[in-house]
């Protein structure tokens, strides 16, 4: 027998495993390595925000990226037809946190309304005002909503707070959206859209100042948008669903074209999350909102309306427990 050849081919062998061996070992390592372990431990939650060219949108995009930056998690932020709709997925769990408007929260949590049943929702915080548009173009006739009788008029996509305030503001003024109108329900850039075209004489849109899609009708050349002042409906809209609506303006300078500041009816935003949502992303969502707020004022500045104040002033719906430990020098915010 030739040992030296069995040798030489042991060798070879041990070689070639020994190089497999190692070949295995650095792919364990990159695949084990602590930033890809981290990556995979990341628990992903889910924003439920608006429609494209709306500000929850935006908003929801940059706190979906601040949290994952910040907070351990890796957030996305997805479309939705919004609150109605972001209130029943946060019901079923499908997502982790959402925008939605006061009025449309306070439903849920009562089961009333677009609700068959109380949803157990919980505030993180009270964030930026909504003003409420009711928008229209000059030499239409329409100087008021009462004037909406009668006209063509989308009200907001299905399963939006757009839809439930605008029938509110609409049966304020004396208008029964099933027969005193002819209903479109078309999202915010889809409303404008159709405004400029002349298949539609008004739209309601409740959202933050600017609102993209507002914008671009405004700033359209070849037309005037105008805005309706309704801001004397608020007593009427408290009188039957609860006191959340307030008067407040859209200034002149928000859209282009306006002569004039432009009294509206008002709802607070909310942040809101299951009662069973884990009680420290709670915390740390409401933490990094705060601890990086002037990030979230660059990517939209709706967001300057958040303060320590605004985010404690729910008095229509209870705090998550998590939320509610979140404290500043030592002071308890939701108290």
């Amino acid at each position: 027998m030739n040992f030296k050849k069995v040798s030489d081919i042991s060798t070879s062998m041990f070689k070639k495993g020994f190089l497999k061996l190692i070949a295995l070992f650095c792919g364990l390592l990159i695949l084990g390595s602590p930033a890809a372990l981290l990556a995979e431990s990341k628990p992903k939650i889910s924003i439920a925000t608006g429609g494209m060219g709306g500000v929850y949108f935006v908003m929801g995009g940059g706190l979906a990226s601040l949290l994952t930056k910040y907070a351990d998690v890796d957030a996305t932020a997805e479309v939705t037809a919004a609150s109605v709709d972001n209130c029943k997925l946060l019901g079923a769990k499908k997502a982790d946190i959402g925008f939605v408007l006061a009025d449309t929260g306070y439903d849920a949590f009562k089961g009333s309304g677009a609700f068959k049943s109380p949803i157990p929702v919980r505030v993180l915080a009270v964030i930026y005002p909504n003003k409420n548009h009711v928008v229209t173009l000059e030499g239409k006739g329409i100087t008021k909503v009462s004037d909406l009788k009668g006209k063509r008029v989308s009200t907001g996509a299905p399963g939006s707070g757009t839809e439930v305030v605008a029938f509110r503001i609409l049966e304020a003024a004396g208008i029964d959206p099933k027969k005193d109108i002819t209903m479109d329900r078309l999202g915010v850039a889809e409303s404008g859209g159709a405004l400029k075209d002349g298949k539609i004489d008004a739209y309601v849109w409740s959202g933050g100042v600017p609102t993209a899609a507002v914008l671009d009708v405004s700033a359209s050349p070849g037309i005037k948008m105008a805005l309706l002042p309704h801001g004397d409906l608020v007593d009427k809209m408290n009188a039957k669903y609860g006191n959340i609506y307030y008067p407040s303006s859209i200034p002149k300078e928000a859209y282009t074209g306006l002569s004039e500041d432009v009294i509206v009816s008002t709802v607070p935003n909310v942040l809101l999350c299951h009662q069973e949502m884990d009680e420290k992303l709670a915390y740390d969502t409401v933490k990094t909102l705060f601890d990086h707020l002037p990030e979230l004022i660059a990517i939209h500045k709706e967001a300057t309306n958040i303060t320590l104040e605004t985010a404690a002033s729910s008095t229509f719906l209870p705090y998550h427990k998590g939320a509610a430990k979140f404290s500043v020098k030592g002071l308890k915010v939701f108290e």
